[in-house]
């Protein structure tokens, strides 16, 4: 019997694999996205040093596969069962196994919903080909959102490889042909520029960064044109709810990144987008 057939004959295989998958990534997202940015500081710094003939004498920070994790505080190295995915946050009671240094939140719950977000792939695709390329989606998403949140910045490397690999894809009818995806893609990146340069010139001020625009050019290489619009209501909808959030606790900065909406957006639309559009435009 075919490994396609049992999934078809028992799809809870898929649901539990995929679920413990994602979980699994998630606690690599939760890796990249604190170390990334440290990575490219370090080598913009150095090229930097390079380029001006100084000195240049920072340590390396860790990379993201072969160092290994160790806590902040104490500094000791964490042991294999110290980085189970969610399972280790719970036998520990959310704290360093050496020096007790309560462990942050975010880090279960980006495995969480990970996990969560690719079971509902899982559902939505079954075992398919458009399953694949969703979670890889997916997990970009997961990963430029984090880093957005912490730094401001949406790194080219990711959002320019999803681009590239949405446009990769619809080579072969993943989920749009070609002539769509390289709509799309134009269409996402001319409408945030537009929009950012009507702003900057009604009021001098730069309201959105161009990781944003090459972001949704992402989410056109994956959706098409015409679904980017519901990427953006949505992007708008999910920004005004956690804008209002944050007003009403009142522990806002006041700087809110887009990149994270225009992420649950461009998620959204991939699941549900066909059904949103044909209500908003029948």
């Amino acid at each position: 019997m075919q490994f396609s057939e049992v999934i078809a004959a028992n799809p809870w295989l898929l649901f539990l694999s995929i679920f413990i998958l994602g979980l699994v990534v998630g606690s690599f997202l939760n890796v990249v996205i604190l170390r990334y940015p440290e990575i490219l500081k370090y080598s913009w710094e150095k090229e930097c040093a390079e380029y001006l003939e100084k000195p240049f004498k920072k340590t390396k920070p860790p990379g993201l596969i072969l160092s290994r994790s160790y806590c902040p505080k104490c500094k000791k190295q964490l042991r294999a069962w110290h980085n189970i995915p969610l399972f280790s946050f719970l036998f520990l009671k959310g704290a360093c196994g050496f020096c007790k240094e309560p462990i942050p939140w975010r880090y279960p719950v980006v495995e969480l919903l990970t996990g969560l977000l690719s079971l509902l792939l899982a559902y939505s695709y079954g075992f398919s080909y458009q399953l694949i390329a969703a979670l890889i989606l997916l997990w970009f998403l997961i990963a430029i959102t984090g880093i957005d949140v912490d730094t401001y910045l949406i790194p080219d490397q990711l959002s320019l490889t999803l681009l590239w690999v949405g446009l990769f894809i619809s080579l072969f009818g993943v989920f749009i042909t070609v002539e769509e995806a390289v709509v799309g893609a134009l269409v996402g990146y001319l409408s945030l520029w537009l929009v950012f340069w009507i702003f900057k010139l009604a009021t001098g001020k730069e309201g959105m960064g161009y990781g944003d625009f090459k972001l949704l050019a992402a989410g056109g290489a994956w959706l098409g044109a015409e679904p980017l619009l519901i990427v953006l209501i949505m992007a708008s909808i999910t920004g005004l709810l956690a804008a209002v959030v944050e007003k009403f606790f009142g522990n806002g900065s006041g700087k809110i990144p887009f990149g994270p909406y225009l992420s649950a957006g461009i998620f959204i639309t991939l699941l549900f987008g066909g059904e949103l559009l044909e209500w908003y435009l029948p």
